[in-house]
């Protein structure tokens, strides 16, 4: 059995990308067990800042590029979670508890058809905007608790 205290957080970000009515880009998992959805996030990669990773990362996971999005806030500190037991050991490695992010909020400024999940490595099979509520009951529940504290940071800008 492995103990989670001994291992640390993996370094993430993660955005909100919200679009002119407040909405959410969600998007549901490719390798998804139970349906949920999530915003785009990711790991940073050794060397690289939180910022440079965020505009990465949503261009990995939807194709939108940096000059069709507006920087709204970042979280001040970093929010952690911890993944539950059965999948402790088994993701990333197994080398981390779970992860410490730091989220962004973007508005995005482009249109619909400028988001694009079918990359060369896709991670998601569908995507829509939603609302805050909804994106919060729509994420697995052991990331349940970052979605409100994310919400709550950001709830000024949300539709």
């Amino acid at each position: 059995m492995i103990d989670a205290a001994t291992l640390p957080y993996r370094p993430c970000v993660g955005v909100m990308l919200i679009n002119a009515e407040g909405l959410i880009f969600a998007a549901q998992r490719l390798d998804a067990t139970v349906p949920a959805w999530q915003m785009p996030q990711g790991g940073i990669d050794d060397g690289e800042k939180p910022g440079a990773a965020v505009l990465r990362e949503l261009w990995e996971e939807t194709g939108v590029t940096a000059d069709l999005v507006e920087r709204l806030g970042k979280t001040d500190g970093w929010v952690t979670y911890d993944l539950p037991p059965d999948l402790l050991g088994k993701v990333w490695g197994g080398k981390y508890r779970g992860q410490r992010q730091k989220w962004f909020l973007y508005r995005y400024l482009g249109t619909d058809a400028q988001i694009n999940i079918a990359s060369d490595h896709p991670e998601f099979s569908e995507w829509r905007w939603i609302g805050a509520d909804e994106m919060i009951a729509s994420i697995v529940p052991f990331k349940r608790a970052v979605y409100e504290e994310v919400v709550g940071v950001f709830r000024a800008w949300l539709g």
